[in-house]
């Protein structure tokens, strides 16, 4: 059994553990990186669309993109088509596998360890330490450090034996590639045979490839291959026999994202769009805050979850409100029915209203639910006062 000692061991080798890693190594902290994978972005259920300012923000070459987008195409349930476009670029299309590799790269260029195949079984907390039980390539270690982040996802036990609580609300987010003809853009499909309650999306990855996914409550595997099969019917996809990937998203967070040397980020936090789904970004900010907390806390010896709360506090103020957006505009969305879907179409496609509230210059990739919710106004499945509440900044976050 081996014991080796660092300033902080991340658990996740995913976006958003990575720049943690990065920022910490950089800061001069010894980082050890545990990934159950054998490479980082394995198996990963992810678009990998990620807006220009999240692209920049992460420091990344553009030979890990796949494609650019300043257009999408909404489909009704009738397939009523509303079409908005923008002159500059509002988003890339990573290729996942690379983000991910980027990133890991990245950080160890800086001085963090990784360790793949190396599942982390058990947490053990301590006053002075914080010991991770591993499994490298297939042996039995135990390592130390001074605090911990926890960036696996929101399906592990681990965040509950350390008092994090756990996140209990999810939904099901499902993904297919796909060689196609004819999709040279990003299309989003309504309806409830398609994506009851939610919405699905095409995504071009190159110019006969494409990603199809889609986020609901249940059977998102079993809705995705109804859309992948309608597609094929209409002769816009080659093969209607595809691989679906699936994985739990979380709508929430858990009752605390801190602890006695011990933060959460990411999904792990719930820092994801309860939209889309979309947690690339938004675990990035959430790992560059985690980082900054952390740096101060380790170089002041003060890590107690009293000290740490202030992470909770900071990533909260930055997007604990359009979380709370995101989380009122899906359970609005929820309730329409396709006639007010249809209606909602009907709005925004007249008089280039839909164009309109794209160009206004108060709407951005990230942070979208304004839109969403300004939107969702014209169905009348859910009381306007409580939004317009909301969007004035009136019903709190």
């Amino acid at each position: 059994m081996a014991d080796p000692y660092y300033d902080v061991i991340i658990v996740g080798a995913g976006p958003a553990g990575s720049y943690a890693a990065y920022e910490l190594a950089s800061s001069g902290h010894k980082v050890a990186v545990f990934e159950e994978k054998a490479a980082p972005g394995i198996d990963a259920c992810c678009t990998g669309i990620i807006s220009a300012e999240c692209f920049d923000s992460l420091g990344l070459d553009t030979d890990v993109t796949l494609t650019q987008a300043n257009s999408a195409r909404f489909l009704s349930p009738s397939g009523k088509c509303l079409r908005v476009q923008t002159e500059k670029v509002q988003a890339h299309v990573a290729d996942r596998a690379s983000l991910d590799r980027a990133l890991a790269a990245k950080a160890q260029s800086r001085g963090a360890e990784y360790f793949f195949s190396s599942p982390v079984s058990d947490l053990i907390p301590g006053k002075e330490c914080v010991q991770a039980e591993t499994r490298c390539s297939g042996t039995r270690e135990v390592f130390a450090a001074r605090a911990l982040i926890l960036a696996n996802g929101c399906r592990t036990d681990l965040p509950w034996k350390l008092g994090l609580g756990r996140v209990k609300r999810f939904l099901v987010g499902a993904q297919a590639e796909l060689e196609t003809r004819d999709v040279t853009e990003i299309e989003v499909h309504f309806g409830r045979r398609v994506a009851p309650g939610s919405f699905a999306w095409l995504v071009p990855a190159s110019q006969d490839r494409a990603y199809a996914g889609l986020l609901i409550g249940c059977d998102a595997g079993l809705h995705l291959q109804r859309l992948v099969d309608e597609l094929y019917r209409c002769g816009r996809v080659a093969d209607r026999h595809v691989q679906i990937k699936q994985k739990a998203v979380p709508l929430e967070s858990p009752a605390r994202s801190y602890g006695d040397r011990v933060l959460a980020i990411g999904d792990a936090a719930g820092q994801v769009k309860r939209t889309t789904g979309g947690g690339i970004y938004y675990g990035h900010l959430g790992a560059r805050i985690a980082a900054r907390v952390l740096d101060g806390g380790l170089n002041n010896d003060e890590l107690s979850a009293r000290r740490l709360s202030d992470y909770e506090k900071q990533w909260k103020a930055k997007m604990g409100k359009e979380l709370s957006r995101g989380q009122l505009a899906r359970r609005a969305l929820n309730r329409l029915s396709d006639g007010q879907v249809e209606r909602v179409f009907d709005v925004l496609g007249s008089n280039g209203t839909a164009q309109d509230m794209v160009e206004s210059g108060d709407i951005s990739f990230d942070w979208h639910s304004k839109l969403v919710l300004a939107a969702l106004r014209f169905s009348s499945a859910y009381p306007w006062l409580r939004i317009r509440r909301l969007l004035s900044g009136e019903g709190g976050a």
